[in-house]
């Protein structure tokens, strides 16, 4: 008959999840080639040569990162968790104050040092994560002060999320609500709290229409009718679909597009670089880089399903939740389909905080990878 044997100690090399580990390396790798096309032609005099100087150094530190946290059990992240959230907090509080942006996008939500820029939402998304996890994990076990728990989960989650609304960011608070929505399906809560929950919220979204901005309304209204406002907020979605649309089965080749080489789409690097897949790799090339990001979410849920602990399992699920709206909102608005939020692609879209930060959350996941359930059959007699 066989017995079950839990495994001791780590082998870093022999554990290691090379096979997300390499994915994401090549969704990276494929990131810096469509990102130094988008950047050869810069609209509005932008240096291209600068973000990608950026982009790499982000890189850089990210896989670095990356792999020392893979070293890091995840479970020392319960005791320190709630020092990165403080921090964190702190940050998007000072940012309302001491940030930038207002003038370019509306949204004073980055840092300044010496010219380079910092988005403290990026960090805020991984430490909550991070620190609600412990809580979902506690009621999860079914522990007596079940009530308190669910009360700091709410409570230590909306703070963040409040405090980017103040910014105003509504993109990045779609991120958090999508990251905790995910954590808490993955909880087990039965679905009737989701609709009581959603019929709760639909008073306080019509509500929150006469509190967004100009430009923010004009997004949305955009989306319904994109030819009201072409010249407008519609503009680079428009755009965006012409350059994919030309692309058609094989692509104009790399460098080679149009729209994107005359600077025609204007936010190429960042929130519409999906535009520059499609235009010069075409239909084959957008789908093989799609293909590649659902490979790399089905790992993470593999992961999560196969963690050691609950906690271990929250963790994976909020930060593939937090990947996973990201690809699917900035996918969809280049091509029409979801109202544009200003949401980049993570691994591919410029922004060396966000490079740095997206490999962070890699880390964690390959931290719980290495970790996860093993199991050892020894033949016994």
């Amino acid at each position: 008959m066989y017995s079950v044997e839990k495994t001791k100690g780590i082998n870093f090399f022999k554990q290691f999840d090379y096979t997300l580990f390499t994915a994401v390396l090549l969704l990276a790798a494929c990131g810096m080639f469509v990102l130094r096309s988008a950047t050869l032609v810069m609209p509005g005099g932008g240096d291209g040569n600068r973000i990608m100087l950026m982009q790499s150094i982000g890189l850089a530190l990210g896989i670095i990162l990356a792999l020392v946290l893979s070293f890091v059990d995840y479970k020392d992240f319960k005791t320190i968790g709630f020092i990165f959230y403080i921090l964190s907090t702190c940050l998007l509080l000072l940012v309302l104050f001491a940030g930038t942006g207002k003038s370019q996008v509306g949204t004073n939500g980055w840092f300044n040092f010496m010219g380079v820029s910092f988005q403290p939402s990026e960090l805020a998304k991984i430490t909550l994560i991070v620190f609600i996890s412990l809580f979902l994990e506690r009621i999860k076990e079914g522990r007596k002060d079940r009530t308190a728990n669910i009360i700091k989960f709410i409570v230590y989650s909306a703070i963040p999320i409040g405090l980017i609304a103040l910014q105003p960011d509504v993109g990045t608070c779609m991120v958090f609500a999508f990251i905790i929505l995910v954590m808490v399906f993955v909880a087990g809560i039965p679905y009737r709290y989701f609709l009581r929950a959603l019929l709760v919220s639909l008073p306080l979204l019509a509500g929150s229409w006469f509190l967004m901005k100009p430009y923010q309304k004009s997004r949305i209204l955009s989306f319904f009718s994109p030819d009201q406002y072409a010249q407008d907020s519609a503009y680079n979605v428009i755009r965006a679909k012409i350059a994919i649309g030309s692309g058609r089965i094989y692509g104009k080749g790399l460098y080679q597009g149009i729209q994107t080489q005359r600077g025609w789409v204007p936010v190429k690097a960042s929130d519409f670089i999906f535009s520059v897949v499609g235009e010069e790799l075409g239909f084959i090339g957008a789908a093989a880089l799609i293909v590649l990001i659902f490979f790399i979410l089905l790992r993470c849920i593999y992961i999560a399903k196969n963690s050691r602990d609950a906690y271990g399992s929250f963790l994976v699920m909020g930060i593939t939740g937090m990947f996973a709206f990201h690809y699917i909102e900035n996918i969809g608005m280049c091509i029409g389909l979801l109202p544009v939020t200003g949401i980049p692609l993570p691994f591919v879209s410029s922004g060396g905080s966000a490079m740095v930060t997206n490999f962070i959350a890699v880390g964690i996941v390959l931290s719980v990878s290495m970790r996860r359930k093993k199991t050892i059959f020894n033949n016994t007699q």
